[in-house]
């Protein structure tokens, strides 16, 4: 069963200065991919409130984290055409664009704010469900790929009204 592309990003901070520093998503087939992304030099805030909630260290980012420019062409490669799905279009949107914007890419795909999917009786029911898909995976980490996944199994069952 083919579904939408489900994307999120976790970030340094949730301000002015944050930067994107993984990315994951979850295919039409329900394929992951995810990544860490290595800071550009002139990314530095830092918020240790932010780490506390994805676990994701500077120290971590340093040594697994992939160039700026190595996941824009990902995701260029991996997402052109399609419309692609976030719960935080508000946040994410600003650092895709600043991640396309360190190396000069501009995004394949197009970023939209998974609402526009749900009618007024499944937004009613949206976080409810998210809530009992999270616990039903049990999902130990907040991470990319694992709430993109949960996005999307979400939105699947309240648009079948089975939530």
């Amino acid at each position: 069963m083919s579904s939408p592309a489900f994307i999120d990003l976790e970030a340094s901070g949730f301000g002015r200065g944050s930067y994107p520093i993984e990315v994951g998503f979850v295919d039409g087939a329900g394929q992951p991919f995810c990544t860490l992304i290595h800071p550009e030099p002139d990314w530095v805030h830092w918020d240790d409130q932010a780490e506390a909630v994805h676990g994701i260290s500077r120290a971590v980012l340093a040594t697994h984290g992939r160039s700026a420019e190595w996941v824009a062409a990902a995701l260029n490669e991996r997402l052109a055409g399609q419309t692609v799905y976030c719960d935080g279009w508000a946040q994410d949107y600003p650092w895709l664009a600043r991640l396309y914007d360190a190396v000069d890419l501009t995004p394949s795909f197009r970023l939209e704010d998974l609402r526009t999917l749900l009618d007024e009786a499944q937004a009613a029911r949206w976080h409810a469900t998210v809530d009992r898909v999270r616990d039903e995976l049990s999902l130990g980490r907040h991470r990319a790929s694992s709430d993109a996944k949960v996005l999307q199994i979400a939105v699947q069952r309240v648009r079948a009204g089975s939530a």
